[in-house]
């Protein structure tokens, strides 16, 4: 037979037919390109909202007569401290922490006596959901407060120590703030005493939701954080239309990873 009548595949310089896996390599590669070029945000559509707890650890101490302002996300104050005090002219003094919003819509959790003339902030225990549902009301609210009142014909004096937060350990406040014109919820983690007249408080932490409307869990730290990234599982894995909209960059990285893989960890 003569070399003209040879079969084209085995004619010098033909390409063995191509592998499955290569045509759906270059076709995911193609697409990849398109989505980039066209501006398509398929990454946000497909990927679930990622819900992220912001969590700050403190040791910050209020002290009598400062205010001190307490920044959620650490952008503005958006609540402040008020430990403050004084005398009376009878021989008496008297103490009170204050926690009131920097922004008309901030809100504290809370409550008003059953006068209704006061207005209590609530010391929440952990474990608490706060949110659309919670006791919220604009405004300042009461934490704790103190006096001492003399009575110098008989020589005696009377003494009180009352609010949600008396001697509260590990309690919480639970807080609703505005982000870019949007509610999100937190939470501020504090010790507060009182010993005679003088109140003192310290913060120990606190953390917010950055998924607006989204409630928090008092005491809770992380969030439960959903990816649009590559599903993880061992062998060989398919980029993820999420991959596919981040850009061939991405999908070049994903066919790398695993051309780096051992033989028996492919299919």
């Amino acid at each position: 037979m003569r070399r003209s009548e040879l079969p084209n595949q085995n004619r010098r310089g033909s390409k063995p037919p191509a592998r499955l896996g290569a045509k759906l390599e270059q076709a995911l590669l193609a697409y990849a390109s398109a989505a980039t070029s066209a501006g398509v945000a398929l990454l946000a559509l497909t990927s679930p909202a990622e819900a992220r707890i912001v969590y700050t650890k403190a040791n910050e101490q209020i002290f009598p007569e400062k205010f001190f302002h307490l920044n959620l996300n650490h952008a503005k104050p958006d609540f402040t401290f008020d430990d403050s005090g004084g005398s009376t002219s009878f021989g008496g003094a008297w103490g009170i922490l204050t926690i009131f919003p920097n922004h008309s819509r901030n809100q504290i959790w809370g409550y008003a006596t059953s006068q209704g003339f006061t207005r209590m902030a609530s010391a929440l225990a952990a474990g608490v959901q706060v949110g659309p549902s919670g006791m919220f009301s604009p405004g300042e609210r009461i934490m704790l407060r103190t006096s001492v009142s003399g009575a110098f014909r008989r020589g005696v004096s009377t003494y009180y120590c009352r609010g949600p937060w008396k001697n509260a350990t590990n309690r919480y406040l639970g807080l609703k703030f505005i982000i870019d014109g949007e509610v999100h919820y937190g939470w501020a983690r504090l010790n507060v005493s009182c010993a005679n007249v003088r109140v003192s408080g310290t913060l120990t932490g606190y953390a917010y939701e950055t998924v607006p409307n989204k409630p928090i869990v008092t005491g809770k730290t992380k969030g439960e954080v959903q990816a649009g990234g590559a599903v993880h599982t061992q062998g060989a894995v398919a980029p993820t239309l999420g991959r596919l909209a981040q850009g061939s960059a991405s999908v070049s990285a994903w066919r790398d990873a695993q051309e780096a893989q051992p033989a028996s960890g492919r299919k």
